[in-house]
């Protein structure tokens, strides 16, 4: 069976669900090429304990969005998003940094699917730019 034909057979998932937004944003690179900077957190997983720890001192912190946009936009620094698929529910530690990186300036969503993610992407881009980089980029023409 081909790569194409077991990934249909593949249970939905937070996972799945997070593959489809990378491919979508893949595709919509040409008319946004800032998508090439989104990026994954890998924080979540089952690791064993050793790598666990080992990670952990290299600065992974538990409750850290799953993807990250560093694209300022209408005076947000980047966009940052959890995924979600199904009945699942944002953790303590979650809400915990999605609060801490709003208050930092951050736009912030959780995202149930790759749809409402795609969308929000979609639009976050359609904002204007950040104010100070626009004025710089004036300034440069003048």
């Amino acid at each position: 069976m081909g790569y194409y034909k077991r990934q249909q057979y593949r249970k939905r998932s937070e996972a799945t669900e997070q593959e489809t937004v990378i491919q979508w944003c893949g595709w919509h690179e040409g008319k946004h090429p800032e998508l090439k900077l989104l990026f994954h957190i890998p924080n979540g997983g089952s690791r064993n304990t050793a790598e666990a720890a080992n990670l952990k001192r290299q600065g992974v912190k538990a409750g850290v969005a799953d993807l990250c946009l560093p694209v300022p936009k209408n005076g947000y620094h980047g966009l940052y998003i959890e995924m979600k698929y199904g009945k699942n529910k944002t953790t303590e530690k979650q809400e915990a940094w999605l609060k801490a990186l709003r208050e930092q300036g951050y736009f912030v969503a959780v995202c149930y699917g790759a749809e409402e993610a795609e969308r929000l992407i979609a639009s976050y881009l359609q904002m204007a730019g950040y104010p100070a980089l626009e004025q710089e980029e004036k300034k440069g023409e003048s």
